[in-house]
């Protein structure tokens, strides 16, 4: 690993647990924990989280966590999720394999088993597959534009011997994220890029041409930022690249350049008053899309 992924790890690991310690997990939440959905152990396990007396199928969120792609786990997303869940939705909150040790594209890999785990399990959790909602922040916001490529363009999806399962994604979730990653590709690879991306594939693997990959069945975005993220930069050429091509988005960007509490991944911290707002919108985007 990177020295570069080793402080990142660092700093974000006490960051998440200063910010988590303090704050009860959400009251009227169902909780299924650690079920496993692939074959790789820790890595393979996710939860489901639902309003309690749940009886029938909820517009299913499914959320790919960020963590510059070494680190990060779903007990992250936990307070999260559940608070997303109190808005009327069913969450699925997974880990995946992380790098250095597992490189480009696993994660997507993992997240196509989820798909089809949610596919198979949907009955018995209340989830339903023709209405999936993809979430995700950071690099689980790379992760999440790239998948919605991958299952709504089959070319795309054959580039990585994919076969998607029976989903509809109706809406993706966008938070502070990094969409280009054939930029990021570019050689010499360093850090957190040589970490995930490895150095033998070459620059100009299709894989990463996401961007490209985008067309008219891409579903609608929610596009989410903030004063003091230091991925902001990001948000608003992916919203305008959506938008040329015909696809519904919304983009926002909270705070104010005086308050520098609403920083990077701040939705995850469901005590501020802002990530509330945020979250609502979140959660309206999705259901003015689920009504159509």
């Amino acid at each position: 690993m990177s020295l570069q992924s080793v402080l990142f790890d660092m700093k974000a690991s006490v960051s998440d647990y200063l910010r988590d310690r303090p704050i009860p997990l959400p009251d009227g939440i169902t909780q299924c924990r650690n079920i496993s959905y692939g074959s790789h152990g820790k890595w393979s396990l996710l939860d489901v989280y639902y309003p309690d007396g749940t009886a029938e199928a909820l517009p299913t969120i499914v959320s790919i966590h960020g963590g510059g792609y070494v680190y990060g786990t779903k007990e992250i997303y936990r307070r999260y999720g559940m608070d997303m869940a109190r808005r009327g939705f069913a969450f699925v909150n997974f880990n995946y394999r992380l790098a250095p040790k597992w490189k480009f594209p696993t994660p997507l890999w993992d997240t196509n088993d989820v798909m089809e785990w949610v596919c198979k399990n949907a009955v018995r959790y209340h989830l339903d597959p023709s209405r999936i909602i993809l979430v995700g922040d950071s690099a689980g916001a790379q992760l999440a534009s790239q998948y919605a490529a991958i299952a709504s363009n089959p070319d795309y999806a054959a580039l990585f011997h994919m076969t998607v399962p029976e989903i509809t994604i109706r809406a993706l979730g966008l938070n502070c994220g990094v969409y280009d990653i054939a930029a990021q590709a570019v050689s010499p690879r360093k850090g957190i890029q040589l970490d995930y991306l490895g150095r033998s594939l070459p620059d100009d693997d299709p894989r990463f041409r996401v961007l490209d990959a985008i067309g008219a069945n891409y579903p609608p975005a929610f596009i989410t930022t903030a004063c003091h993220d230091f991925l902001r930069g990001n948000a608003k050429p992916m919203y305008d690249l959506l938008r040329s091509r015909g696809i519904r988005a919304q983009w926002k960007c909270y705070g104010t350049e005086d308050d520098e509490s609403i920083s990077h991944v701040f939705h995850v911290n469901i005590s501020l008053p802002e990530a509330a707002v945020c979250n609502d919108d979140t959660a309206a985007f999705f259901r003015e899309i689920l009504s159509e």
